[in-house]
């Protein structure tokens, strides 16, 4: 006699693609006849802006390019000036054969932006760009479950609370603000950089809809009416929400990265600052859910023939934020810091005996006014150490985000601190038992002489395994001995034999 079984769906989302692509890009840059001759390129600073993605049948693309801005001294030593240019780039992933169409999450990260002149009427400028691209597929597993059972087989029925990610999409919105810098600044005569740096702070999963709330880190420096650099940052706070296509439960969350596809800051009469930016939120909802399966099954009357299947599935286990901190020393006479900023870049991973260890490569970047009353541009390379405890069927994945950098000088050097944001999610592929067929065979003759009642002690044996290699019940075990749950490891049970 076999058992029919039906297949119960069970809904999710699987990345066909986790990986982090870097690329490093080249420009050179001729100067317009208005603009006096190159004596010293100072620095250069960018930010990377996200045009379009593409999913085709065989791999995705993502096209885009970064704002670059440098600062150079004239070769009459007048006035620093600033040059501005687009730098696109696209970058492709392979998608396993037979991928069927999904979602895609770009996260994008400005690794360096640095020039040199090439003569004094043309620079060559280099950026690196980082992107973790993330390609979630659509997909059903199957979980099986006996459709009628006869009353002489036990069951082992499990139940596997599994957090599984459901849904990926993404919100775009716009920003536009008027900024106005503090009383105690000069006016801006004219813009040298800036960059946004968004996050976010708080989302919730409400039913059908995925709230989220952060900021915008505004940061900007400009030449002033004094003729000397000023900073400042502005932090502009958002709100928004993305209608989901399920509803999910109170237990579910969202994990939301954010990226930029546009911006333009520019001065008005008044000396006040009017932004327009384009944001987007992509986002990825996991929901907790209790898959039930059937472990094991036996009859104390007949023979049984099992068929088993793993069930594989992906599943979320952690996600948090954790700040890693860097410092950095440079030997430089400095009489005051301008500018500081620091740019992270993806972390490379190695397994260790306790888990994973992350080692962050980053960058400082400065600029100074000297002894000399010049000013002066310096970077240095850091990198940190940061240790996750991780099962061996576990898999980290590490997200830097921009933080807040403090630089002084003083003593004969610039010392340099950064906060560094890091998005920790923690995944793996959960194994779960199941019984998919089940055959009973002819009834078995009971022997004659086997006792009624045994006495047994349960040691490291489960209730089921202390009833099937007895010839009981668990039920029958529960009865007899006023079991709540499963028995302790020294406890004297009362078996009946069935």
């Amino acid at each position: 006699m076999e058992v029919k079984f039906n297949k119960n769906t069970c809904p999710c989302l699987r990345k066909a693609v986790c990986q982090v692509q870097n690329q490093e890009q080249t420009q050179e840059l001729r100067l317009p006849e208005s603009m006096p001759d190159i004596g010293r390129v100072l620095a250069g600073w960018g930010q990377v802006l996200i045009r379009g993605k593409e999913w085709s049948r065989d791999g995705v693309r993502l096209s885009g390019g970064v704002l670059v801005w440098l600062l150079y001294v004239p070769e009459d030593g007048t006035q620093p000036r600033r040059l501005e240019t687009w730098i696109p780039f696209q970058m492709d992933w392979d998608l396993p054969d037979g991928t069927t169409e999904g979602t895609v999450r770009f996260l994008p990260l400005l690794r360096f932006a640095d020039a040199r002149s090439v003569s004094a009427g043309k620079v060559l400028i280099r950026v690196g760009i980082g992107v973790l691209a993330q390609c979630w597929v659509r997909e059903t597993a199957e979980v099986s479950l006996p459709e009628q059972m006869p009353d002489d087989v036990e069951l082992l029925r499990e139940t596997w609370p599994v957090r599984l990610p459901r849904e990926a999409g993404e919100k775009a919105f716009e920003m536009e603000e008027e900024l106005r810098l503090p009383p105690s600044l000069p006016r801006p005569e004219r813009m040298v950089y800036y960059r946004m740096d968004p996050s976010v702070s708080e989302r919730k999963v409400l039913a059908n809809k995925l709230v989220f709330r952060g900021s915008g880190n505004l940061h900007l420096l400009y030449m002033g009416e004094d003729g000397q650099l000023h900073n400042w940052d502005f932090e502009l706070p958002f709100s928004q929400y993305a209608q989901l296509e399920g509803s999910y439960s109170p237990d579910a969350q969202g994990d939301v990265s954010m990226a930029m596809t546009s911006m333009e800051l520019e001065p008005d009469e008044e000396g006040n600052l009017r932004l327009k930016a384009g944001l987007t939120g992509q986002y990825l909802v996991d929901d907790r859910q209790m898959v039930e399966t059937v472990g094991d099954a036996w009859s104390p009357f007949r023979e049984t023939d099992l068929r088993r299947q793993t069930l594989q599935l992906p599943a979320q286990l952690d996600n948090r934020r954790e700040n890693i901190y860097g410092e950095q020393t440079l030997p430089i006479q400095a009489d005051v810091v301008t500018d500081a900023v620091f740019l992270p870049d993806f972390p490379r991973q190695k397994r260790t005996e306790n888990g994973i260890q992350l080692e962050y490569p980053g960058q400082f970047q400065v600029l100074y006014y000297g002894e000399d009353g010049r000013l002066h541009g310096a970077s240095a390379r850091w990198e940190g150490i940061q240790n996750i405890p991780a099962g061996d069927n576990s898999r980290v994945l590490a997200v830097p985000m921009s933080g807040s950098v403090q630089a002084a000088a003083g003593n004969g050097q610039i010392q340099m601190k950064a906060e560094l944001p890091v998005e920790l999610t923690a995944t793996a592929e959960q194994s779960i038992p199941m019984v998919t067929e089940l055959e009973l065979k002819q009834s078995k003759q009971p022997d004659p002489g086997r006792p009624s009642l045994i006495l047994r002690r349960a040691g490291e044996s489960s209730l089921w395994e202390l009833a099937k290699v007895s010839g009981s019940t668990m039920e029958a075990i529960r009865r007899a001995n006023s079991l709540a749950g499963e028995p302790l490891p020294d406890q004297m049970l009362l078996i009946p034999i069935i």
